[in-house]
């Protein structure tokens, strides 16, 4: 009996996907369960934690009938989820709250008093100078214990999705190393937990309400409880190998992990990865982050908070009538510059390099000639420019990539990875599968069971490749004299709406 097959879950804003992989990186079955998101003024976005496990539960079970197999047959299992998605839980591990989802940002007051702090730990943030991002674990930690005085104090543990997920599968209090190195200022190599930080805020105990263990991506953490077994549809035979944040176990999926490679996360949002053997710090940029991937390596980080949103938001504007195909057809008969409309893409405030939770999003040069192709292409350009942004803010701090190895829902669209080629400057390569979360997750999953010795070994084994966008000469020396005019939008805006 074959017993080599892994469970994969992708934990994400809208639904979990989980999918079912063999050792050849192929995938057997594939279900996805939605969860609603309640929005409430003040920029608030919750979820409920037990529909997280809900859509867990009920996607495993579809994925063991579609695959046509046993859940004894699940050799290891590992996930990625939203990261800094917040949740207090009592000593049982109930919910004492909902959680307060990754985009939440009720926190900004919060995030501003981090930075107040001036902590050594702060320099992963643009190498001290911050701000510090209302998105992540200790702002909103804090919101909770200024707020919600009652909650904070009841709360036995306070984790995230990720966590929450462990607990109930293993009964640990386990959390990932990715998610801690990456947003709690955790630092694996200088202390581990930042306690200084935490007391500098009033709330030195936070220490001892996060989970007691943190495991490396590809650790094992422990094999499944029976109660949590039986849920599944597995047996206790399965073993949970820790993963991370999904943008980040994407990586992995996408065989990001050499020095000199970029890794281009798309979807609602873009994220983009660098990897290095040597740490640095430098304004514009998030990390370096020590081993949060692999071991010995570093990753360094940017994003743009908006990016699929902003033409998933011309579709709600138009009526909802937006054919994407139609638009990608008539918006490649454009030259570069749609025909004199540049898009400022910070349509939900800018994560990298400014760090702005106030910019806004604008659409300059309209004319009464302009149709909804040429803004389409637009949003498009003004996305891709903005990751030349980042990756000019690494090139600053020492960092030159290659190439961009690109995954999620933009891969689809031929023109939109053309534009990011051309804007860059490199080659972009996409892989077979685009998948990288849970490609990635099932990796660590065949890792940490065994099958492979390192993670670069299953990479080896389990990614396959795909095809490669190279730049157009021609297109990369027009968007240059585009790029310093949309790169001018961003200070005469700020100057304008102060």
């Amino acid at each position: 009996m074959n017993l080599t097959f892994f469970l994969a879950a992708d934990g994400g804003t809208e639904s979990l996907r989980a999918r079912i992989y063999d050792l050849d990186g192929v995938c057997l079955a594939s279900h996805a369960e939605p969860y609603d998101t309640r929005f409430s003024p003040g920029a608030r976005a919750e979820q409920n934690p037990d529909d997280w496990w809900n859509s867990l539960c009920k996607a495993t079970r579809a994925c063991l009938t579609e695959a046509g197999i046993a859940g004894d047959q699940i050799d290891a299992m590992a996930y990625a989820t939203t990261c800094c998605s917040v949740v207090a839980l009592d000593a049982s591990g109930t919910p004492l709250r909902p959680a307060l989802l990754w985009m939440d940002v009720r926190a900004d007051q919060e995030a501003k008093a981090v930075l107040a702090t001036g902590d050594p730990r702060l320099r992963l943030n643009s190498d001290g100078a911050g701000p510090v991002s209302a998105e992540w674990m200790i702002p909103k930690a804090l919101w909770i214990k200024r707020n919600e005085p009652e909650i904070y104090d009841a709360a036995t543990t306070i984790c995230e999705y990720q966590d929450y997920l462990t607990l109930r599968l293993t009964g640990e209090r386990c959390a990932s190393l990715n998610n801690v190195g990456l947003r709690w200022h955790y630092a694996n190599r200088e202390g581990g937990w930042a306690e200084s930080l935490v007391a500098a805020l009033g709330m030195a105990d936070l220490v001892h309400k996060w989970p007691a263990r943190v495991a490396a991506p590809g650790e094992v953490v422990g094999p499944l409880t029976p109660q949590a077994a039986n849920d599944l549809g597995l047996t206790t035979r399965t073993k949970l190998v820790q993963g991370g944040a999904d943008a980040l176990i994407g990586m992995i999926g996408l065989g990001v992990s050499q020095p000199g490679q970029l890794c281009l996360i798309t979807g609602s949002s873009h994220l983009q990865f660098g990897v290095t053997e040597r740490p640095f710090h430098a304004p514009g940029m998030w990390g370096a982050y020590a081993d949060i991937v692999y071991p010995d390596r570093y990753i360094i980080e940017g994003g743009q908070t908006s990016t699929g949103s902003i033409l998933n938001w011309l579709r709600r504007f138009v009526g909802g009538h937006l054919d994407f195909d139609d638009m990608n057809r008539k918006a490649a008969q454009l030259a570069p510059g749609a025909d004199g409309l540049i898009v400022q893409d910070h349509f939900q405030g800018n994560r990298t390099p400014y760090t702005d939770a106030l910019s806004r999003g604008a659409i300059t040069g309209l004319t009464l000639a302009h149709e909804p192709h040429h803004v389409f292409r637009a949003i498009m350009e003004g996305i891709a420019m903005g990751t030349r942004t980042i990756l000019d803010a690494f090139a600053k701090g020492g960092y030159e990539g290659r190439e961009m190895v690109a995954g999620g829902g933009a891969t689809n669209s031929d023109l939109f990875m053309q534009i990011h080629a051309d804007t860059a400057g490199l080659p972009v390569r996409i892989p077979a599968s685009s998948d990288g979360p849970t490609l990635g997750s099932a990796i660590l999953a065949a890792h940490g069971a065994g099958h492979f010795e390192t993670i670069d070994d299953g990479i080896a084994a389990m990614v396959k490749p795909g095809r490669v966008i190279e730049p157009n000469p021609a297109a990369v020396a027009a968007y240059d004299d585009i790029y310093a005019r949309y790169y001018a939008l961003y200070p005469a805006l700020k100057q304008a709406l102060a």
